[in-house]
């Protein structure tokens, strides 16, 4: 069987396609390159909790763990993470939509906006935030006449929190409404379907993924704070202020490494769980995607 000069034409492009142009080096080194960074700046840092947290026996690791102010400080660290997660998902989802649906002057300028908490130093949103809700603040003056304060209080925590994590619910959310086809939407109209039951019963299941994904990072964020609510809580044991990171920097200072190290691996065991909902989430829903 003879071949044709354009059937050899064809053969050798279908090869070109089929070779891959990569611009970084080899395979090997790049994955050197990886595992090495991977270890000296995530790996070894995380194992060397692990390690310290192993010298010290299970009995001694359980009593440090359920010391009063411990066990109190992941109490106040993981409900008003929560607290804010939930917050942070209502607005984020209605600030993610507010960008996408409509057009306003001034849009380019608010999407820039809502990344500021990941530039701003977090201890300048701290110092900020305590002065805007003390008593005598731009805020908080007028939330003490009503008797409310916030600042040094768990809801000055849960306003630091909501700060630095609603940008993680907003980029989620937001590409998501971009991508989303609105026909599915116009369907629902034309059957009859009310605006609040479109939302639930069409749009809201395809965000659901996004907002849980959303909810995960701000959770986790919350959860290992420091900056933004170490001025704006009080640090008070006695009124359940004291977050979880504030206790760790307390025990470095009186140089209890022992204790340092079991709470941190309480905190790495949690972070891990959550990231790992979160890539559950994420695994779940391109599996949905490529189905439909």
């Amino acid at each position: 069987m003879k071949f044709t000069a354009t059937d050899k034409t064809a053969k050798k492009k279908t090869k070109s396609k089929n070779i891959k142009t990569r611009v970084i080096p080899g395979y090997h080194l790049s994955l050197g390159i990886v595992v090495t960074m991977l270890s000296v700046i995530v790996l070894i840092p995380l194992a060397s909790v692990l390690v310290y947290s192993l010298k010290i026996s299970p009995g001694d690791f359980v009593a440090l763990i359920m010391k009063e102010n411990v066990r109190n400080a992941f109490i106040t660290s993981i409900t008003s993470s929560f607290i804010a997660a939930i917050i942070n998902v209502v607005f984020g989802l209605i600030v993610a939509w507010t960008l996408v649906k409509y057009d306003f002057p001034g849009k380019w300028l608010l999407d820039g906006l809502i990344e500021l908490p990941f530039a701003l130093p977090t201890a300048v949103a701290g110092i900020t935030l305590s002065k805007l809700y003390s008593g005598t603040g731009f805020f908080g003056k007028g939330l003490s006449k009503l008797g409310i304060d916030v600042a040094y209080t768990q809801a000055g925590i849960v306003v630091a929190l909501v700060f630095v994590g609603i940008p993680f619910v907003i980029r989620a959310v937001q590409p998501v409404l971009e991508k989303m086809d609105n026909t599915y939407e116009e369907a629902a109209y034309m059957l009859g379907a009310t605006p609040s039951k479109t939302f639930f019963k069409v749009i809201l299941p395809e965000l659901r993924p996004a907002l849980l994904t959303g909810f995960g990072l701000a959770f986790a964020r919350g959860i290992g704070e420091y900056g933004s609510v170490i001025y704006i809580s009080g640090n008070s044991a006695k009124h359940r202020t004291q977050v979880v990171s504030y206790v760790i920097m307390q025990k470095l200072g009186y140089i209890d490494y022992a204790s340092a190290t079991a709470i941190a691996l309480v905190m790495l065991v949690i972070s891990f769980l959550l990231l790992l909902f979160v890539n559950i989430v994420q695994v779940k829903q391109s599996q949905r995607t490529n189905l439909l």
